[in-house]
């Protein structure tokens, strides 16, 4: 499903948002789940919501083919494709930046209560500096502390000192020193795993300026 800003102009290319459904989600249920809509074509993104697929890395691969068609049919800048995504969705968003025949469409990252923990990364190898938002809650039961294991070995791929921190807006902490096109925050909420974070405003400012965070 296709969402454009009012004001889309075909001869203009827009950057692309891609959001993966949570496990048994519609592609109208994400949308309402995520709420994301209004602020990214507001924001002058394209945003294209996918349903809920059983992962696997051949679905993954799948997956990653959506932001390719959607550029037949609608102006797309396929230099900026922006991904996020909640739980599987979340989990699916992270694949597409590591496995090796996907790993170059992402522009950027922000999977939410992904299912990665630091040890399944540790089997890639480390991708070309990439700004990347790890969303993970605290709480999260399902994943318990996997957000923060995911965001120190991303932290390390973009040749950030994972020992300096500073606090950024939402919450969030963005580690310091990382390479040019490499930053990386890690923003921990207090909800439960089934819980989207109320971020949808520094998901859209870190897609459109990571720099800031840096």
């Amino acid at each position: 499903m296709v969402r454009t800003p009012s004001n889309y102009d075909a001869t203009f290319a827009h950057s692309l948002l891609m959001v993966y459904a949570p496990a048994g989600q519609s592609r109208w249920a994400s949308e309402r789940f995520t709420g994301l809509t209004t602020a990214s074509t507001g924001a002058g993104f394209v945003v294209v919501y996918a349903d809920h697929k059983q992962l696997n890395p051949v679905t993954v691969e799948q997956l990653g083919t959506i932001p390719g068609l959607v550029a037949k049919e609608w102006c797309i800048d396929e230099r900026k494709v922006f991904v996020t995504g909640h739980s599987d969705g979340g989990t699916a968003s992270l694949a597409l930046a590591v496995l090796d025949k996907t790993k170059k469409i992402p522009a950027a990252i922000a999977p939410s209560a992904a299912g990665w923990t630091g040890k399944d990364l540790e089997g890639f190898q480390c991708h070309d500096p990439l700004p990347v938002m790890i969303m993970h809650s605290k709480n999260d039961s399902l994943f318990p502390g996997w957000g923060s294991q995911t965001s120190a070995w991303w932290a390390a791929c973009n040749h950030c000192d994972v020992t300096k921190i500073k606090p950024v807006d939402g919450g969030c902490r963005a580690f310091q020193g990382c390479s040019p096109n490499g930053a990386t925050l890690y923003c921990e909420g207090t909800g439960s795993h089934r819980d989207w974070p109320n971020l949808n405003r520094v998901i859209l400012e870190f897609f459109a300026h990571p720099e800031k965070f840096q």
